[in-house]
């Protein structure tokens, strides 16, 4: 074999060995980093990321939704109201139980001084109380403002549960269902992410 021959045959073992490694090597192999966060987004678990927000032009009053993600980028309607959900459920069962304790990281001062109010009288009278919710609640949202830097959401709860009375004269069990409007706050400068319900009102069902 001659030794051009030889040339052409180790220019060509050495363009196969390169496409092979080319091939593994540019594979994806494995999971990736990437994969893990696109599963945690898909379960609910984290975030997409957020874009960089555009510049508001002068002049330009944003209002509602759009003041507050201009002042919170990563606020997500869709994460709120189910993280409302969850402290509706533990608020009405809180009242109902008399966990003062839960109640007091949930409510304004105003608002805990309020449901204390009822829970001291409850207690005076020797009863109690427990709830049941047949379904989760409803919670669609009414309205979003911007005071400052202060975000209040109003949202509409829908809710069927059944409450259990006991007192002297023994128990009753009710079956309810209430639609109210629940005001929830924060202040969008802190790091805190935590919504605190500042207003209870009823609403029409």
């Amino acid at each position: 074999m001659n030794q051009t021959l030889q040339l052409i045959l180790f220019a060509i073992l050495a363009g196969v060995v390169l496409y092979q490694l080319y091939s593994v090597l540019g594979r994806r192999v494995g999971r990736q980093p990437e994969d893990a966060q696109a599963e945690a987004i898909e379960r609910g678990e984290a975030r997409p990321p957020v874009a960089d927000a555009e510049p508001i032009p002068d002049g330009v009053v944003l209002t509602g939704l759009a003041a507050l993600r201009a002042r919170d980028a990563n606020f997500d309607i869709g994460h709120f109201l189910a993280g409302a959900k969850g402290a509706y459920q533990m608020v009405v069962t809180a009242f109902a139980e008399g966990d003062r304790e839960t109640l007091k990281r949930l409510l304004s001062p105003a608002v805990y001084d309020s449901f204390e109010g009822a829970i001291a009288a409850r207690e005076a009278e020797g009863a109690s109380e427990t709830v049941e919710f047949n379904t989760p609640p409803r919670a669609d949202l009414e309205s979003a403002t911007m005071d400052g830097d202060i975000a209040h959401i109003v949202v509409r709860f829908l809710a069927e549960f059944r409450a259990r009375t006991k007192n002297a004269e023994g128990e009753a069990v009710d079956d309810r269902r209430t639609a109210e409007l629940w005001t929830f706050e924060r202040d969008v400068t802190t790091r805190d992410p935590n919504w605190v319900l500042v207003n209870v009102d009823a609403a029409e069902a």
